[in-house]
């Protein structure tokens, strides 16, 4: 009988060579994976994204206002529920979402999927893009600097509810973590290494390691160059990493120094392969991400799908050349 998509996804992360490379793709392509997230917090009243004259926004579950100029882009945070003044953590209403009634419907899906055979993630945030966005960006970055005591706090606040949600998801049978925040421009991190390691690693620690310790496997999205910092993560227990951008790391580098370590899933690069409109060169970036970074290890590769060609600018057959090359050269790679 051939395996399951989630047998060979656990196969794969336990580096033991499937018949051939998982796939998380989208577009009318396979994935192997499917997700699930909890109800939001009954205390925090939400505002869809909203149209307005030149703008949309909305409100999240945190209490912090968003706008966008269009509607295909995530937009960004306009106003921090707590960017007037620190005072205002004091009287905050936090998200309740460490409550089991949230998570019933999530349940329901998770034994449907699995009895379809999919591997299932449960999706979550994480403590800097909370913590950033409750700030504002510029004001947080301000605050990792010259208020760090208020920062740690905020930090373990937010990481104690991380942690609670990822112990209600490990109840529900998931069989991972999903979750991104971005920590890189083009061509740094959005802050030094060894502030990363003071402030944030030990929140990896924590909300990673109590998934890992539930026997769960942990999917981080991150966008930018976070070359330096990839340690980190694989050493508090990061099984797959999400770039969308895997040539500005260098394909060589990744391999050479993370091959067997960690899985990566990835698009063809949707900076640069995938702008060039080449469909032999994004065939031979497919190919070349199979070849170095799964192939010697017998997996470390997951073949991923940018889920908006509209904010790439770009005709969706670009990205099925890459999906097709995908599925044709990541059965059994392993023997080549």
């Amino acid at each position: 009988m051939a395996p399951t998509s989630r047998e060979i996804v656990q196969q794969s992360l336990a580096f033991d060579a499937p018949p051939r490379i998982p796939f998380a793709m989208g577009g009318g392509f396979p994935s192997d994976f499917r997700g699930v997230h909890r109800k939001p917090a009954p205390n925090r009243p939400m505002q869809p994204w909203t149209e307005h004259t030149g703008y949309w926004n909305m409100i999240d579950e945190w209490g912090n206002e968003w706008r966008r100029l269009e509607d295909i882009t995530k937009g960004e945070v306009y106003r921090g529920v707590i960017e007037a003044g620190w005072e205002l953590l004091d009287q905050y209403d936090w998200p309740d979402i460490d409550r089991a009634d949230l998570y019933e419907e999530a349940a329901d899906k998770v034994k449907d999927f699995h009895r379809e055979g999919y591997y299932v993630q449960g999706g979550m945030s994480m403590a800097f893009d909370i913590a950033r966005y409750m700030r504002r960006m510029e004001i947080f970055l301000a605050d990792c600097a010259g208020e760090q005591e208020r920062v740690r706090a905020l930090l373990d606040r937010i990481a104690a509810l991380l942690e609670a949600q990822v112990h209600r998801y490990a109840d529900i049978g998931v069989d991972g973590i999903s979750a991104g925040e971005d920590w890189g421009t083009q061509d740094r991190l959005l802050m030094s290494p060894g502030m990363f390691r003071e402030l944030f690693k030990p929140v990896y620690a924590r909300v990673v390691g109590a998934a890992r310790s539930r026997g769960l496997s942990f999917r981080l999205h991150s966008c930018g160059f976070v070359r330096d910092i990839i340690p980190d993560w694989i050493e508090t227990g990061v099984n797959i990493l999400q770039f969308d951008q895997p040539e500005l790391h260098d394909i060589d580098f990744l391999a050479a120094h993370f091959g067997g370590q960690v899985h990566f899933e990835c698009p063809v690069d949707i900076q640069t392969t995938l702008q060039t409109r080449d469909h032999d060169r994004i065939a031979a970036a497919a190919r070349t991400y199979i070849d170095k970074l799964a192939a010697p290890f017998g997996g470390g590769f997951i073949a991923g799908y940018y889920g908006s060609n509209p904010a790439l600018g770009l005709d969706p057959v670009y990205q099925e050349t890459a999906a097709r090359t995908y599925m044709e050269h990541g059965r059994n790679p392993w023997t080549r």
